[in-house]
């Protein structure tokens, strides 16, 4: 989807170039060199401008973004998606459990990628899949996707810097201690694809906090803050700890309860990557964990 920006320049940003006030406000390297092409991509009062000219307090700066990434071929497929906020740059959805985030082998039409393309098909906003934080299939909840390559830029800088906080909730099986913090490397395990676990020699560094909320029938319902985002994390801290997710068909496939793992992205806090407004986003909890305390 093409997205233009408008700036007015202000006393403090007078003097500064073109391509320094756009690296300040967060256009990446790969951006700024896709923008060449367009000849009408930077304007100043109207006008054409140059990367390396100057801008003045009160200039109008308008940028322009066209899209030049294609959709990966990403069937469009009519489904209800549970929105939570939209705007031109941002689309939050509260994913449901057993939905698939990206096609795969065997999930080429199911998917929330397949949803999101038909419903920016709808209104004629054509825009490549950009997720920012990633559920699997079987984890319910907040999920952003960015609408353009500006705010996907700005998300993922958000999150590689750990400023995006994450909680969830989760049913574990036992009772847990009331907090804690898991420090314990994570590493795909040998011979095996999307298997992952604890390795203290070869993994990379993730770190989960918890706070129980609330015991029943011998399960802890947790909170949960994530200050990385490995693969599985939750999965595999859990039951590090000797408290598994219960229904966790990879890690601990105990269907005695629910049918799936009892995960939920619960609520997202970040900066808008437009605004810098701050955002603060939750998300319904599903109803197989309502139920369940």
């Amino acid at each position: 989807m093409n997205r233009i920006f408008h700036y007015q320049i202000t006393e403090n940003e007078q003097g500064t170039t073109v391509l320094d006030f756009l690296r300040k406000k967060g256009f990446s390297r790969h951006i700024l060199s896709s923008m060449k092409a367009d000849k009408e991509a930077l304007t100043r009062n109207g006008q054409r401008i140059g990367g390396r000219e100057q801008l003045l307090a009160g200039d109008h700066f308008r940028v322009r973004l066209l899209e030049t990434v294609d959709s990966d071929g990403i069937v469009p497929v009519s489904m209800p998606l549970s929105i939570l906020y939209e705007d031109e740059d941002i689309l939050v959805i509260n994913k449901p459990a057993d939905m698939p985030v990206h096609p795969s082998i065997g999930n080429y039409t199911n998917t929330l990628a397949n949803g999101v393309a038909a419903y920016l098909d709808a209104k004629d906003e054509h825009s490549p899949f950009r997720c920012i934080n990633r559920l699997d299939r079987d984890t319910s909840g907040a999920l952003i996707l960015a609408k353009n390559a500006f705010s996907a830029a700005v998300l993922s800088t958000q999150m590689r810097n750990r400023q995006i906080r994450r909680t969830y909730l989760a049913v574990v099986e036992g009772i847990t201690p009331p907090n804690g913090t898991i420090s314990a490397p994570i590493s795909r395990v040998d011979d095996s694809v999307i298997e992952r676990h604890v390795d203290f020699l070869r993994g990379e560094p993730a770190v989960t906090h918890y706070e129980r909320l609330e015991v029943k029938n011998e399960h802890s319902l947790l909170e949960i803050h994530l200050e990385t985002g490995r693969t599985h994390q939750i999965r595999v801290h859990m039951g590090y700890i000797g408290h598994p997710l219960p229904a966790d068909y990879l890690y601990h496939p105990v269907y005695d309860c629910f049918k799936r793992q009892p995960l939920h992205s619960l609520q997202l806090e970040f900066r808008h990557p437009v605004t810098d407004k701050p955002m603060c986003l939750l998300a319904p909890v599903s109803e197989d964990m309502c139920n369940a305390f």
